[in-house]
């Protein structure tokens, strides 16, 4: 079986099935250590990593002759897994006297410098017994966030497309698309901009170009978060991005 290179929304879960293989046959075979030692996460791949995938086992039952034998396919689904958080409002501002002339809120900054992000004040607090419908790739799954705001369910691991829906059938309905698999590893710059968008810090785009934006975001996440303000992704900035996104 020829390596396989990895394509955007490609895991190793998905890229198993697709060849009839268990996920932990191809992460685990001793040639993709050096891939596996570079990732850390079956979940999490990049365009252009190569993956060794192993030709399939083969496995002998006997069995009555001129007999129906019936045989069930084992599968392994993948999990997802959802944190619902509160929308924080918008800050108050206090009023100014002005000459008559009131500036953007988004207006960009043409002295060169980067666009302000306001800073947060409210603690995140995760959205607990939401009600809500998943959609994937047409198979419905209604169910409600638990305690701690999360959804976790299994889906299929070729599963690219997909849509969240809380509240549903309420004035308070919102739809939420998800792109499954797209979501980069942290050591790339637009895995950091995946990272930070999904946890509420837009950077304007989520290209593997540093920015100016993206900056502005990555001081927004550190000061929020009682990190040492320098709009670099530095180790403890990851780190917490790892955590808080959990992957």
């Amino acid at each position: 079986m020829p390596e396989y290179k990895v394509k955007q929304g490609d895991c190793i879960s998905s890229i198993a099935t697709r060849h009839g293989l268990f996920w932990e046959k191809v992460w685990n075979h001793p040639k993709n250590t050096k891939l596996k030692e570079k990732r850390k996460d079956p979940n999490i791949l990049y365009p252009g990593d190569v993956v060794f995938v192993p030709d399939k086992d083969k496995k002998e039952e006997s069995g009555a002759t001129e007999q129906k034998h019936r045989f069930r396919k084992k599968g392994t689904p993948a999990k997802l897994r959802l944190r619902m958080m509160e929308e924080e409002p918008p800050p108050q501002e206090s009023p100014q006297r002005t000459s008559g002339v009131s500036r953007p809120r988004n207006e960009k900054n043409f002295s060169g410098e980067d666009p302000e992000v306001e800073q947060r004040s409210q603690e995140d607090r995760p959205r607990q017994n939401i009600p809500y419908i998943l959609d994937i790739d047409g198979n419905l799954t209604e169910g409600t966030t638990d305690g701690d705001g999360m959804i976790e369910v299994s889906i299929p691991p070729n599963a690219k497309k997909g849509r969240l829906i809380l509240e549903p059938r309420t004035v308070n309905e919102k739809v939420l698309p998800l792109n499954l698999g797209g979501l980069n590893p942290l050591s790339e710059i637009s895995g950091i901009k995946h990272r930070l968008a999904n946890l509420g810090f837009d950077c304007g785009d989520t290209s593997d170009e540093a920015t100016p934006s993206m900056g502005a975001a990555l001081r927004a996440f550190q000061e929020k978060h009682g990190l040492q303000v320098t709009g670099e992704a530095d180790q403890a900035t990851k780190d917490k991005l790892k955590d808080l996104h959990g992957s």
